[in-house]
């Protein structure tokens, strides 16, 4: 008999589970209210780094001076500055994100993935009941169902989203006018990127944090390098200052913080977290243990407390990545269908802050060095004497390794720079390999390169 999969939500954890169980004789249905794709490719992953990827064309041009590289007028002028037209980038990156979920659409329909648009709840452990509009509610058996809702931009009731002036991440895309003052509130990493994006863009930015560094839970060493380079650049942080309300009067919006002091601007982001997509889906009343905040408990297999019920992605709370919620999506299938699965390691997980300069990491980290969790030496190289950093005008940044003394295993590592997301990817091979520094510096790299940075680095480790 062939097992029917029903999966509610079509992000990452959802589409990724449905290729793996169609691949694997599963009869998959997914239910989807927003799109393919979900809000990674529809409003958040693939919609913020295409604008990020126009900011970093933005911070080459400015820097191509000291290349040796200049731009002239019409009249044959120096050209000083380089503007950006909002409306014409925000109409490529919907775009982009619309022809990035039909090409997942069109995957899933070629495995044979039924995908039925509506609202699905679970009525009990073994059957998805599915609200569609102006029809019937349908009713769908299902020997394993996976929860894949994901989860919204959260908001207080000091600080409600207008969508026009006041927005989410998910509502800056309709922006058409370049805002002439930038507030963005939270410096986690979406208020860090899209400070950062919208900084090269040359808008002037402010940015609100609560805390006394930006990026809290990144290495210290990378946000103290985003943070100078930021202020280098022109934005304004408030360290410790906590937002106590975000209003509109007219075309000044004002943020009034916690000590007395207000900042206007002309929008405001907020940045303040999420919220998943949990209620009315009938999860409790099916035996599905929620934690504080609504998120879905799910063990190291994505199983939840109740049988045949499985969860992946931004409404678990386990690591809101998209890479993490499609692992999480495969996993519950290759579980649930007998194939082989290894639980999920969040020590191996390779992320990404996508700023100027971008900071990724992967493993064991500088706090849990300190904190005594683990016992590792580091080294930590700037990438300023990398020749091919010269070369390109970069000097910020640093490779950082950490390896177990007496093995010299590599078990985690940071990279601050232009395209880290790239060059830690050497890195999280070792580190998932549990390979030596050693084995890491012997590998070849081409000369000139950053990622001679990743191998010296590792050679600096040698005498461990």
């Amino acid at each position: 008999m062939t097992d029917k999969v029903v999966i509610i939500g079509g992000g990452p954890g959802g589409y990724e589970s449905a290729l793996v169980a169609a691949q694997l004789g599963a009869e998959v249905t997914v239910v989807d209210t927003d799109g393919i794709g979900g809000s990674a490719v529809l409003t958040d992953c693939v919609p913020s780094k295409t604008l990020i990827a126009t900011a970093e064309l933005m911070t080459d041009v400015a820097g191509a001076a000291e290349l040796g590289v200049n731009f002239h007028d019409q009249e044959g002028d120096l050209a000083t500055a380089v503007s950006v037209d909002l409306g014409r980038v925000n109409k490529r990156v919907m775009q982009l994100a619309a022809d990035q979920s039909a090409d997942i659409a069109r995957r899933l329909a070629k495995e044979d993935v039924q995908v039925v648009r509506g609202r699905g709840r679970l009525d009990g452990p073994g059957r998805v009941t599915v609200s569609l509009d102006g029809e019937d509610d349908r009713s769908l058996e299902a020997d394993a169902i996976l929860i894949a809702t994901g989860a919204a931009p959260r908001t207080l009731p000091s600080a409600q989203p207008d969508g026009e002036r006041i927005l989410t991440w998910e509502q800056v895309y309709d922006l058409t006018e370049v805002p002439t003052e930038l507030i963005v509130v939270g410096s986690g990493v979406t208020g860090a990127e899209f400070a950062s994006a919208y900084l090269a863009l040359g808008i002037p930015v402010t940015l609100v944090s609560s805390r006394d560094r930006v990026l809290p839970g990144e290495d210290a060493d990378a946000s103290l390098v985003l943070e100078e380079v930021s202020k280098r650049r022109g934005m304004k942080v408030l360290s410790q200052s906590r937002m106590e309300s975000v209003t509109r009067d007219g075309e000044v919006v004002t943020v009034t913080l916690t000590d007395g002091r207000s900042i206007q601007g002309s929008h405001c982001i907020l940045a303040l977290g999420s919220v998943p997509n949990t209620a009315g889906l009938g999860l409790e009343e099916s035996g599905v243990v929620l934690k504080d905040g609504g998120f879905v408990n799910v063990d190291r297999v994505s199983r939840t407390s109740a049988r045949g019920v499985y969860a992946a992605g931004d409404c678990t709370g386990v690591l809101m990545l998209a890479s993490v919620a499609a692992m999480q999506g495969r996993i519950a299938m290759w579980h649930f269908l007998g194939d082989k699965v290894s639980p999920l390691d969040l020590k191996k997980v390779s992320s990404n802050v996508f700023t100027a300069p971008e900071i990724a990491t992967v493993g064991w980290s500088q706090q849990a060095v300190d904190a005594g969790e683990i016992t590792a030496e580091v080294v930590m190289l700037p990438l300023s004497g990398n020749a091919r950093a010269k070369m390109q005008g970069v000097h910020d940044g640093f490779v950082k390794l950490f390896c177990r003394p007496g093995t010299g295993i590599i078990v985690g590592g940071v990279v601050v720079g232009p395209r880290a997301s790239e060059l830690i990817h050497p890195v999280s091979i070792a580190v998932a390999e549990s390979l030596t520094a050693d084995q890491l510096a012997q590998a070849f790299t081409v000369y000139p390169s950053m990622s001679g940075s990743v191998a010296e680095a590792a050679r600096r480790l040698h005498h461990i």
